[in-house]
């Protein structure tokens, strides 16, 4: 397809572009400046912008003209007041008129129209619904274009004669039309043609470049092909005879001049090779030569070549964009590879269909030529978005939608009135409700499918941004990687990298192939340490937007806000922690203590000096920040053996770490009282005589499991109270799972897991 966004550049040589409009750039994969897309914006206030401003409003009057002049021409072009429906035969049966001799033949079949007396041409479905572009039978087409001749000299002559089924022969006076008689669908592709025109003049105009010519021939090429389309639907017996020899040469030669511009811009972006010239040069000798040929003579099977041309030409464009000359892919390649796939195979299915015409029913045949106006309608949109692809996603995805509601209307339309013979008013008016029916029903799911299908919500976002901000907590060697998580979460580039340079704000450069995020000291304040470098965003499928830079500014200015509120948070808990723990060892450890010494047996003495161990490690525990977990372990090991042995029960306990980690208080706190209910429902409920205690680490799982030999059972009916219920919450709070199994012959295992306990499981603990 038509080439409009440059590659990217390398990050630290370009500029960002603006905001308001299109910058430029130079490729540096091919050494050349960047197509339409990134040119600076129409208001800068130069003069080359004002002399720009002049030709557009040029532009714009020299389409209002045209159509203008267009229109006149057609509602002054004499007609027969009259609606015509197929027969089942390939007839016409009058269905409606308001000429006066011509009512009483409504519900007749038209045989033909008298050329002079004592002879009639035949005239039937084909020769009113179908355009010579496509016909695939050369002698078909010949005597469809003889046929309209014949019948629009006869109608511009002032006088005309039509010949019905019944031997009647009914005088005629065609009259002008009419501005009312042009049809809703005269003005709807007359519209969307003077769009076309006029975006096909603001790219060259904004950057004059080979490439945004090439756009631009392509634009005006399909609008005069949406122009004809527009004369052609309406109302009326033939075409005005000054277009009936000319409109096959002139929809073909458009065609194939739209064929060969995209080719070529196709080859020269957004990767180039010297090689693929050849083809090009091929396509465009083969476009002038069917030129020259079609106004010198007739070529037979020149329709197959003309639709063998194109369709060349398109299998060429997929290539050339499947076919990279780098290994790196580009976003703007992938986009218009799935346009030039979708379009080739809608040409291929048509061409088949125009093929298979001769072959169908007769009153069938008829509907074969919705095909073509449809298609016009189809490329022109998509002629119509290429510009569009390298700027705002919002801006694409609106247009996208808006002109493929505007394409279904236009073929819904033109199906009602093709199938079920409605009035032009019915039709359109029809056909726009049920596609406006059809946009509210599926354009959630479009959004969707174009924005991506992972898109965050604000719940989710800030999820992530708090889980970053305590890993980063944890671990501040890691903050930039944590980072670079997070934005790659959120954009999903095809790569992301750490660069040099410095910048206060995230910025767009490469003409949107890059975005570039400063990335701010986390651990030492506000300053900065290089940056992080996206490259193509939703793993290629668009390019990156000022929207996108913003976003990810907001982005980075939440995360350090999310950090200092959970310093700030971590410091009152500490405080609060040490408050109490020293509350705890001065006024409950003295009491204990005293008791202690008061008491008046051996086993009241014992069992307080055990209780005063535990306050100890308890307060400890809240006193530190930080916890080895080899440490740690021990201590569950010196105080869960101590309480199997009060209860006369036997402790085997084994411990393999990988690495010895450092917990935090939320862990270790969390860890220590899931341990001791799990330990204390077992002396109390399970009856056991030994308990097995198996406490492993292995590349950041952490697991710890806990069986006996007791009376417990049936772990599935058992009432989650407090205990159970805070074990399973504290687990939970640590991103952690907890199950209870029977164990044989009898007992019951269970077992925690910690994923991440090296860095997710911590932040997730926090949380």
């Amino acid at each position: 397809m038509s080439s409009t966004t440059a590659a990217e550049d390398p990050p630290d040589s370009v500029q960002p572009a603006s905001d308001s409009g299109w910058s430029h750039s130079t490729d540096s994969r091919f050494g050349e400046p960047s197509t339409f897309g990134a040119t600076p914006p129409l208001a800068s206030g130069t003069p080359r912008i004002g002399w720009r401003r002049q030709a557009l409003l040029l532009a714009a009057v020299v389409a209002c003209l045209t159509v203008f002049l267009l229109a006149r021409v057609m509602a002054n072009n004499p007609h027969v007041a009259a609606d015509w429906r197929v027969t089942h035969e390939g007839g016409l049966e009058l269905v409606y008129t308001n000429v006066p001799g011509l009512k009483e033949e409504v519900g007749r079949e038209l045989v033909g129209i008298e050329i002079e007396p004592g002879s009639t041409l035949a005239f039937d479905a084909l020769a009113l619904t179908h355009s010579a572009r496509w016909l695939a039978d050369d002698e078909l087409r010949q005597r469809l274009i003889s046929t309209r001749l014949q019948v629009a000299r006869e109608v511009e002559s002032g006088h005309l004669v039509l010949v019905f089924n019944n031997g009647h022969r009914v005088d005629v006076v065609p009259r002008p039309r009419g501005y009312a008689g042009l049809g809703a669908m005269f003005w709807l592709l007359s519209a969307f043609a003077m769009v076309l025109f006029l975006v096909g003049w603001i790219v060259p105009l904004v950057q004059p470049q080979l490439r945004n010519l090439l756009y631009a021939l392509m634009a005006l090429s399909q609008a005069g092909q949406l122009l004809l389309a527009a004369i052609g639907s309406v109302p009326g017996l033939t075409l005005p005879s000054s277009l009936v020899l000319r409109e096959h040469s002139l929809l073909t030669l458009l065609d194939l001049a739209t064929g060969a511009a995209v080719l070529h811009a196709t080859a020269l972006h957004p990767y180039r090779a010297r090689w693929r010239f050849l083809p090009v040069l091929a396509s465009w000798g083969a476009t002038l030569g069917f030129g020259i040929y079609a106004v010198l003579g007739q070529q037979p099977h020149h329709w197959w070549t003309a639709q063998a041309l194109l369709i060349a030409d398109g299998a060429l464009c997929i290539l050339f964009l499947a076919w990279p000359g780098s290994a790196q892919p580009h976003p703007f390649a992938i986009v218009m590879r799935r346009f030039a796939a979708v379009t080739v195979g809608a040409l291929v299915l048509l061409t088949l269909a125009v093929a298979l015409v001769p072959h169908m029913p007769p009153d069938v045949q008829p509907l074969a030529a919705v095909g073509p106006v449809i298609w016009s309608v189809f490329f022109a949109s998509v002629i119509l978005m290429v510009p569009f692809i390298s700027r705002s996603q919002n801006v694409m995805r609106e247009f996208a939608m808006l002109a493929g509601v505007s394409t279904v209307a236009t073929s819904v339309d033109l199906l009602f009135v093709a199938v079920f013979s409605f009035s032009q008013f019915a039709s359109l008016t029809l056909s726009l409700f049920l596609a406006l029916g059809a946009y509210a029903a599926v354009r959630q799911w479009l959004v969707n499918q174009m924005m991506g299908a992972r898109t965050l919500t604000t719940e989710r976002m800030f999820e992530h941004l708090y889980r970053i901000a305590r890993e980063v907590e944890a671990k501040p060697e890691r903050a930039a990687d944590r980072m670079a998580d997070l934005l790659r979460h959120v954009f999903e580039p095809l790569e992301t990298s750490r660069t040099g340079g410095q910048g206060r704000q995230s910025r767009v450069v490469a003409n949107g192939a890059v975005l570039l995020v400063p990335v701010p000291n986390l651990t030492q304040g506000p300053m900065l340490d290089g940056q992080i470098a996206l490259r193509f965003a939703e793993r290629g499928k668009r390019l990156f937007t000022p929207e996108d830079a913003r976003l990810a500014d907001r982005i980075v200015e939440q995360l350090m806000r999310a950090l200092a509120h959970d310093r700030a948070v971590e410091r009152g808990r500490s405080e609060e922690r040490q408050r109490i723990a020293q509350d705890l060892h001065d006024d409950i450890g003295a009491r204990l203590l005293t008791l202690m010494y008061k008491a008046q047996s051996k086993e009241m003495e014992d069992y307080v000096r055990h209780t005063l161990q535990d306050l100890k490690t308890l307060t400890r525990g809240l006193a530190a920040s930080t916890h080895s977990l080899a440490l740690a372990a021990a201590e569950w090991k010196t105080d869960i053996t101590a309480r199997l042995e009060a209860a006369r029960c036997e402790l085997e306990w084994t411990a393999s770490f990988d690495e010895d980690l450092t917990l935090t208080i939320i862990q270790w706190s969390s860890l220590t009282r899931i341990l001791r209910e799990l330990v204390s429902n077992i002396i109390a409920h399970s009856k056991a005589t030994k308990v097995l205690i198996e406490m492993r680490l292995h590349e950041g799982l952490f697991t710890v499991t806990i069986s006996d030999d007791g009376v417990g059972r049936t772990p599935a009916k058992w009432s989650h109270g407090l205990g159970l219920g805070g074990i399973r919450k504290r687990v939970k709070l640590m991103g952690g799972s907890v199950s209870w199994r029977e164990r044989e012959p009898k007992g019951i295992v269970c077992l925690v897991s910690v994923p991440n306990l090296d860095g997710g499981g911590a932040g997730a603990a926090k949380g």
